[in-house]
Parts: C-alpha cells; structure tokens; sequence
C-alpha cells in the first residue's frame, strides 16, 4: 500500500505540474487558440487518479492522495514551471492550487457518497463536477483581467476535461481490477 500511495501522490503531482505547463499553451490548430490549450488534456488524469483511491482504498486514503500531491504538485510548479518575474505565470499556480484543492476534495466527498451506486456513477458524476469546479476556479484567479481570454478557454477546457472524463472511464474499469483494497 505505501509505494502504491507514493506513486499515486507521485503522479497526481505529475499530473498538475504537466498541466499547469501546458496550459500555458493554446492550440493554433483550426482556429482554437482562442478557447482550447494543451492543458485540458492531462489534468482530468487527476481525477482518475482520485477515484481509483476512492474506490480501492476509500475517502481518507484518496484525500491523503490530494493533499500529498497538491504539495509535490506545487513544488513541482514552483521550481519547474514559475516564471517569478511574469504575473501570469505567478497566477497560474495560485489558480493552478486553489482550484485543484478545492476541486479535488470535492471530488472525494462526492464520490464517496456516490460510491454504492452503479460503479461508473461515482467517477463519472464527482469528474464532472470537479472538472466545472476546477476549471471555473483555475481560470478566473490565473487569467481574469490580463487580456487573455479566460472565458472562451475556460468553456473550451470544459468540455474537452467532460469528454476526457467519458474516456476515463475506461482505464478506470481495467484499472480497478488491478488495484485490491487493503
């Protein structure tokens, strides 16, 4: 259980250092620079993530997993991804943090309560509502105000975060299987 809760953590850090570079980036390909970056494709990994530690070990477990990996997560935006002189990247790790702890945890709680329903309920719907949680949040504090257009990026995200957690669920079924509660 303990190299299985470091690489989680591990990865989940990964997953928001990854992101949180990427999002830096819009896609130039057919006309989406202004509503699409790079960044919506890894960061609903996260959230795969926290609900195969939900269902495989439970709430306490997962919400260890989050909090471990906002903190390898952060650490690894700082010293990897921060520009110190440049605001907007200064905000896109505090907007990159508020939101995937916010987000994250809420993930938890609601899969949790969701947990006995059909098994792919609970990932589906905590995915979903963590996903417009996180991303209203993470664009809102890193982009409101700079001229960037955070709200048409944000609606891109949006959606390509809900078709990524439909995909998701995929590795999730084949995953679980592999993964034996303690």
């Amino acid at each position: 259980m303990n190299k299985l809760f470091i690489l989680l953590s591990f990865l989940m850090g990964v997953i928001v250092l990854l992101s949180n570079y990427l999002v830096q980036f819009p896609i130039k390909y057919f006309n989406l620079q202004n509503i699409l970056t790079y960044g919506a494709f890894s960061y609903p990994i996260a959230f795969l993530i926290t609900d195969l530690a939900n269902r495989s070990y439970g709430k306490l477990i997962a919400r260890k997993i989050v909090y471990l990996g906002f903190f390898i997560g952060i650490i690894f935006t700082l010293v990897f991804s921060t520009n110190f002189v440049d605001l907007v990247s200064i905000r896109i790790a505090a907007g990159s943090g508020v939101a995937f702890i916010v987000a994250q945890l809420l993930d938890v709680q609601i899969f949790d309560e969701l947990r006995n329903k059909k098994w792919y309920i609970a990932p589906l719907t905590s995915s979903l509502i963590g996903s417009a949680i996180d991303t209203f949040l993470f664009f809102s504090i890193a982009f409101y105000g700079t001229g960037i257009p955070w709200i048409t990026l944000s609606i891109g995200d949006l959606m390509v975060k809900i078709f990524v957690a439909l995909i998701m669920l995929i590795p999730f079924r084949l995953l679980l299987a592999t993964m034996k509660p303690i």
